[in-house]
């Protein structure tokens, strides 16, 4: 059973900067793509970006382009989202996600149980 634990996540204000962190752990998820979900407060779970196992395949939403980055260590089992010029609306519950079945985008298999980021203005 494999559990995905997250942290990184805190209060920082508008411009700010904040690095997430997820830790893979019970077994490796080789050939598993990794992603990240947010969940704003009354708002449905949305994807954020994810990357496939070599590293060389990665999405993001369009929002956060330019500004986040997606990236992993698999000997760790680890994976990050360094997310830069933070704004308020990325406020929210962030959920890392595994899949290996090609849709961590949409309907990740996995799911941790969450870090709140919280950019004040």
């Amino acid at each position: 059973q494999v559990q995905l634990v997250e942290s990184g996540g805190g209060l920082v204000q508008a411009g700010g900067s904040l690095r997430l962190s997820c830790v893979a752990s019970g077994r490796t998820l080789r050939s598993s793509s990794m992603g990240w979900f947010r969940q704003a407060p009354g708002k449905e779970r949305e994807f954020v970006a994810s990357i496939n196992w070599g590293g060389d395949h990665i999405m993001y939403r369009n929002s956060v382009k330019g500004r986040f980055t997606i990236s992993r260590e698999n000997e760790k089992n680890t994976l990050y989202l360094q997310m830069n010029s933070l704004k308020p609306e990325d406020t929210g519950v962030y959920y890392c996600t595994a899949d290996g079945r090609g849709q961590i985008a949409t309907t990740p298999r996995l799911w941790g149980v969450g870090t709140q980021v919280t950019v004040s203005e």
